[in-house]
């Protein structure tokens, strides 16, 4: 399974782009997007539209995976983001790709071990996994870290439905 994870933001969008093999995940390619607080945020999101459907276009990922809105105490810093967000699941929605939202304790808890778990810690754990050279950007790393908690839920979601379908038939789980 391809899987994208992006890590939403109107001046910074992060990318992660990871392989499921099995039990094994294989780092394909992170970046960012990166646009200006100069610049108007409908040109900001047109922009970020753009970098999204031509990586969705490079990579055919079989599923993106997002965090969802937390809530926040700034509120127009969380209305951007969720404009951000609503990029990211237009993105999805016109590639047919589906689309996977976990929380941000979803994403630590699945990368670190921890919901609490500092960027620095998510960072470290991202590099680890997915055995990179060197530490990913911030906001790449969370984009990989989202990723990396779609593949892992998804793995355990396929071993549930499994044991549910064995279960149904009067069969041993498998």
């Amino acid at each position: 399974m391809r899987i994208l994870g992006v890590d939403p933001g109107t001046l910074i969008t992060g990318f992660g782009f990871i392989e499921a093999q099995g039990s094994r995940l294989v780092h394909i390619d992170h970046g960012t997007v990166h646009t200006s607080s100069r610049t108007c945020l409908a040109e900001r999101l047109a922009a970020i539209y753009e970098e999204l459907c031509r990586v969705v276009r490079e990579s055919s990922p079989d599923a993106l995976a997002v965090e969802k809105v937390f809530v926040a105490a700034n509120v127009a810093s969380a209305m951007k983001l969720c404009h951000a967000r609503g990029i990211v699941l237009l993105a999805g929605a016109r590639h047919q790709i589906p689309v996977f939202e976990y929380s941000a304790l979803q994403v630590k808890s699945s990368v670190v071990g921890y919901g609490k778990a500092s960027k620095n810690q998510v960072q470290q754990m991202t590099r680890m996994i997915l055995k990179l050279p060197a530490t990913a950007p911030a906001d790449a790393a969370d984009a990989l870290a989202v990723a990396i908690c779609h593949a892992h839920s998804h793995s355990l979601q396929d071993k549930l439905s499994r044991i549910a379908a064995s279960s149904a038939k009067g069969l041993p789980p498998p």
